[in-house]
């Protein structure tokens, strides 16, 4: 007796289907394989077992290959929608009925187990009706536990008949109990005009304000007795709350929220991300552990800020800083994400690039560096959330100059940035969670003192994170993120991206340093005969300018005749020109010392001091003038008695320290930013301003002392030119004419006696 679900029952009276019509077995000769069916008008006709199975007009299922009476709307039931415990017991149904039906459990009589057949049981001595009554005698002597877990706790004769029907024609899914895989899905207590009670109190409950699920019952009651009639049926609150869950979710969201995604329709359409690089996903958050700013030491919130690949789910890029991403830092990112990856100090060969296909000797010769095990590519499409920071013009021109697609996520629709966001819980479970200075969650996890306990700089952290990306994250098991070609393989970040260069091959293209300049802001200005270029109320000038200061500009459009000037907003100090030759150009503030150094300041400080200028009624001729004010801003530092060694818990300078610690941490990213090998300093113009070295409070503050002294010194010298000759002493014309004045005594001649 076969034991496979498709058994095809053909015995007298069985119903099949051919070319989607009933017919009944009438007879069956197996010996010459032929079936005589007829239907129910009289109607006959002679077939082949063979023609039946294969036949191409007659390949309908029949319904002996279907299991249950609901066939023609679920599935057929298997062993797989069991569990593993119900997977054994339905084993041992089925081997009560085989041996009801044949004498042995199996089922085989010519390989019988030890002691089999057993007394009572034996086919050649007793009939199927014996052997049903001493089965059913056998299952009434067992455990009332047992047979209850069995299924066999109210056994009879005519159910061994069904269960001996249902094994021959579904196999083992025959001895499956219907009550381990009862139908799912639809109620039928939810009637039409119930449906139509609840989809209308759905769109009323919207709007209106929030009310609980008794009162959307009540008005479900009342919709059906108003429209239909009172003797139409309701069920019950829970029935209700259950279906009003299944059909539009635990609805936890504000009100104005719920209105907002029900007015949102779905595409219906789904895109399949296959490739790496085609959808990069980026957002901001917190970094939950508390660092410590590099300037003062103060305790500092960070600002973490990722690149993942949706396809591989690599780390491709990540940037700390000490304020909130601005549209120069996503630009930054960006170019991180096309950039391959520096091999820093302390990695050893495990993190040196792996990938099959191109070795690790043409990468470094290509970026002119060792290059770590992290993937590089050029993004396609880049999805962030709406923040001003991926909306603002500047990004628009990155995107253009990349050649990538900006695309924020779609309003309440999660599911765009899961991938991300599910990220920055993976890091915080798996690395964040184990540091000092960790925050937690909410204030109420939080512990008892996370500033203390920080011990981390941001350059500590920074290398903490790009280690851990590289030696951990790459190499960690995706679970349910395996790829569509293999979803039951093991696959990691790493692996996927092999795997996806052994596919579509890779392209070995490392952007020039020159991007560095292409991505920063714009501005169309006009070059002054003697002061320069004005960018966003300050002077900056330099000898790159000298061939451009009295011609203008052959671009047209609506910035017609101007040049074009590039700066970053994190470091004010100096612009950038590229010339028409394609050469860049370092301009430096007209307001900087010639020949000292002072410390960064960024637009914001920038936009602080013009502001004080005006309120002080200043209206200088010259960025020099600004100098000292800008000193003074810098200077704005603590006392002795509020800074962290000294100060009580009531200090109140650490805003101060924390801003000029984020002026310099800024100024450290646009010197790491700028290219390798930057532009030489133009003669006359003082020392490579992107060197920026921490100092200490005390030190910052004899630095700004220093910086003013010898600005008002270069002044004093440049009023006047010629020093003039001090004025002989008090006294000295009377000491000349005297009378009195004896003369000097000469000296004694040699040989003379004194």
């Amino acid at each position: 007796m076969s034991q496979h679900v498709g058994v095809l029952d053909l015995s007298p009276g069985a119903v099949v289907v051919v070319d989607g019509v009933e017919w009944l077995v009438e007879s069956f000769a197996p010996q010459y394989g032929h079936i005589q069916l007829h239907r129910g008008d009289g109607t006959t006709m002679q077939t082949t077992v063979r023609a039946l199975l294969t036949g191409p007009a007659r390949r309908a299922p029949v319904n002996a290959l279907i299991l249950g009476p609901d066939s023609a709307t679920r599935q057929p039931v298997t062993l797989a929608d069991l569990t593993q415990d119900q997977r054994e017991l339905a084993l041992v149904r089925l081997a009560h009925v085989l041996e009801v039906e044949t004498g042995f459990r199996g089922g085989d009589p010519l390989r019988p187990a030890p002691g089999e057949p057993r007394r009572g049981y034996d086919p050649n001595a007793t009939t199927l009706t014996a052997r049903r009554r001493a089965k059913v005698a056998e299952l009434q002597e067992l455990d009332p536990q047992d047979a209850r877990r069995l299924g066999f706790a109210h056994v009879s004769l005519r159910t061994l008949e069904r269960l001996g029907a249902d094994c021959r024609r579904f196999g083992v899914a025959g001895a499956i109990p219907g009550s381990w895989v009862r139908r799912g899905g639809g109620r039928p207590s939810i009637t039409e005009p119930v449906r139509e009670a609840i989809f209308a109190v759905r769109v009323e409950t919207l709007h209106r304000s929030r009310i609980s699920m008794m009162a959307r019952r009540r008005l479900i009651c009342q919709y059906v007795r108003e429209k239909y009639d009172e003797q139409v049926p309701v069920p019950c609150y829970e029935t209700l709350r259950q279906v009003w869950r299944e059909w539009f979710g635990p609805g936890g969201a504000r009100q104005r929220y719920q209105r907002s995604a029900a007015a949102v329709e779905a595409t219906g359409t789904h895109v399949v991300v296959h490739r790496p690089g085609q959808v990069i996903a980026l957002d901001t958050t917190i970094l939950p552990v508390k660092v410590r700013e590099s300037v003062f030491g103060d305790p500092v919130s960070a600002h973490l800020t990722i690149a993942l690949d949706v396809y591989t789910h690599s780390l491709v890029a990540f940037r700390l800083t000490l304020v909130s991403d601005t549209s120069v830092d996503v630009a930054m990112l960006l170019r991180d994400v096309m950039t391959p990856l520096p091999l820093r100090d302390g990695w050893g060969e495990d993190m040196i690039w792996p990938y099959p296909g191109v070795p690790a000797a043409v990468v470094a010769e290509f970026a002119g560096y060792p290059v770590a095990a992290l993937p590089f590519f050029t993004p396609e499409t880049v999805t962030t959330d709406h923040g001003s920071v991926y909306k603002n013009h500047n990004l628009v021109e990155v995107q253009r100059v990349i050649g990538a697609n900006i695309l924020p996520a779609r309003v309440l629709r999660p599911t765009d940035k899961q991938a991300v966001e599910r990220a920055f819980g993976a890091i915080q479970s798996l690395l964040f969670e184990h540091l000092l200075g960790y925050q937690g969650v909410d204030v109420a996890d939080r512990g008892v003192d996370p500033e203390a306990d920080a011990v981390l700089t941001v350059e500590a952290m920074e290398h903490l994170v790009a280690t851990w990306s590289v030696k951990i994250w790459q190499n960690r098991v995706l679970g349910e993120y395996a790829p569509a070609w293999d979803p039951g393989g093991r696959h990691s970040p790493n692996t996927l991206f092999a795997a996806a260069m052994a596919q579509g091959g890779f392209a070995l293209q490392i952007p020039a340093p020159e991007l560095y300049y292409e991505l920063l802001p714009a501005h169309h200005v006009s070059v002054h005969g003697r002061r320069g270029v004005k960018i966003r109320g300050l002077w900056y000038d330099g000898p790159g300018l000298d061939d451009y200061r009295h011609e203008p500009s052959t671009r047209g459009g609506i910035h017609k005749g101007k040049w074009v000037v590039r700066s970053d907003p994190r470091d004010r100090r100096t612009v950038f020109f590229n010339d028409p030759g394609g050469q860049w150009h370092t301009l430096r503030w007209t307001g900087l010392p010639s020949e000292s150094e002072i410390p960064s300041f960024s637009d914001a400080r920038a936009r602080q001091l013009l502001e004080h200028a005006r309120q002080v009624g200043l209206k200088p001729r010259s960025d020099a003038e600004l100098l000292p004010l800008l000193l003074d801003l810098l200077s704005d530092v603590t006392p002795v008695d509020q800074w962290p060694t000294q100060a009580g818990p009531a200090g109140t300078g650490k805003r101060h320290r924390t801003e000029h610690a984020r002026e310099v941490a800024q100024a450290a990213a646009v010197h790491a930013d700028r290219p390798e090998e930057p532009p030489a300093a133009e003669p006359g113009f003082g020392q490579d301003v992107g060197s920026v070295v921490p100092i200490r409070p005390a030190g910052r503050v004899a630095q700004v002392q220093a910086a003013v002294d010898a600005e008002r010194r270069r002044r004093r010298e440049a009023a006047v030119p010629d020093r003039p000759k001090s004025p002989p002493r008090l006294g000295d014309a009377f000491r000349r004419r005297s009378l009195f004045l004896l003369p000097a005594d000469e000296p004694d001649e040699p040989g003379q006696a004194g």
